[in-house]
């Protein structure tokens, strides 16, 4: 919990058989993430105190030299319900605020019930399950730059068919190539015949030997097996743990059976075209803005607070899914058009979600797809994301009674 989370504790108190009304400029974490449900269910349940006003995410500066840059919310409340509530609302958070008249502000600084998403280990729907890719702690000795490869494979030609592409959120989203030598299930006996190999082993072995972390040492081991193991054997939906804010859309994306995901995605094994479709809208980008934690003003995805907490469409007709799958299917093939150039050099998918750079025609289906995914949930016209996000909360309600 945030430090500043003890002030609103204490003033919730202190104001007990009061009209007194308080306002704090605090950290914007105590409206995202865990937080939420640790500090505003005893706020706004144990102490009844109602959010007359906020000011939603902007950043503040100060006037030192080192111009400390920190992403702030303003929050203002009594325990008297007041008749007029007002949302702040910024464009961008460095711009200048708009108002809108709010019948109930929640936690999240939405006009929308109280809900409190808290951690949860499966998710509320029906949905495939998501997890972390893989961990190997190997102090980098696994990794490979392709030029690392082609080097060591000089040395070692028959360590080629123990090479997985290797993918983390970096890569995902900026097309970079790594290699990893993945080295589950090789019987010793191979080993024994590639020396640089089992150079390689050695290093991974000394490294966890040196960790002050009792676990890493464990590992030691069995320097040939990786931490955290997630390893699927057909094609896989994946996420990157943290994204830009200034994208409209968070690219969700399918990685080969043979590839390796890091522990930076978040790996959904089981997904299909229906749910990469659901996923990639806009109905699902404005659920993670309101509910996650964030570093610094980048989102950062969670499988435990967003993905397992997300309300999916209600029994959407055979026919509604149908044209999700198509306007999913259009999504991945504008992306394919422009990613895989003859030749080499097409553009990556961070050129791609880029506001300044996205292409008109990626633009046109992601819309379509939006149109899609919304009337799966509701008949219902969204004037703005807020209405979005408002209708998400109380479907979410509905699946939490």
């Amino acid at each position: 919990m945030d430090y500043v989370s003890g002030w609103y504790a204490k003033t919730a108190q202190y104001i007990q058989g009061t009209e007194i009304k308080c306002a704090f400029v605090s950290t914007n974490s105590i409206t995202q993430g865990e937080q939420v449900g640790i500090l505003w269910k005893t706020l706004l349940e144990k102490y009844s105190i109602k959010i007359y006003f906020a000011h939603r995410t902007f950043k503040w500066t100060n006037e030192a030299s080192g111009k400390a840059g920190v992403y702030c919310v303003i929050i203002g409340f009594g325990l008297k319900d007041p008749e007029r509530k007002i949302i702040f609302d910024y464009e961008n958070a460095q711009g200048e605020p708009h108002q809108v008249s709010a019948k109930n502000i929640n936690p999240y600084l939405v006009d929308g019930p109280n809900v409190y998403v808290e951690s949860r280990q499966k998710p509320i729907c029906v949905s495939p399950e998501i997890g972390i890719g893989n961990k190997p702690i190997d102090g980098g000795f696994y990794l490979f730059t392709p030029e690392e490869k082609k080097e060591f494979l000089v040395k070692e030609p028959k360590a080629g068919k123990y090479f997985r592409k290797w993918i983390g959120g970096e890569e995902f989203l900026n097309g970079i190539e790594r290699w990893c030598l993945f080295l589950k299930n090789v019987r010793p006996e191979e080993l024994k015949q590639m020396p640089e190999v089992l150079k390689r082993i050695a290093e991974v072995k000394n490294f966890r030997l040196s960790s002050k972390s009792g676990p890493t040492v464990k590992l030691a081991k069995t320097p040939t097996r990786f931490h955290v193991e997630n390893i699927s054997e057909t094609n896989f939906l994946v996420v990157p743990k943290v994204n830009s804010d200034s994208r409209k859309y968070i690219p969700f994306g399918f990685l080969r059976a043979e590839e390796l995901a890091s522990d930076l995605l978040l790996m959904i094994p089981n997904a299909n075209l229906y749910n990469f479709g659901v996923l990639q809208s806009q109905m699902h980008v404005v659920w993670v803005r309101g509910v996650c934690g964030r570093l610094g003003n980048g989102l950062r995805y969670s499988k435990d607070i967003v993905y397992n907490n997300y309300p999916w469409p209600e029994n959407p007709s055979a026919d509604k899914v149908k044209v999700i799958e198509q306007a999913a299917q259009n999504v991945l093939e504008v992306r394919k058009k422009y990613m895989e150039v003859e030749g080499g050099g097409g553009a990556s998918l961070a050129d791609l979600y880029d506001p300044l750079t996205m292409p008109p025609d990626l633009v046109k289906v992601h819309q379509e797809l939006d149109r899609a995914v919304d009337t799966a949930y509701t008949r219902k016209n969204f004037a703005a994301d807020a209405e979005r996000l408002e209708f998400l909360f109380e479907l979410y309600k509905k699946y939490t009674k």
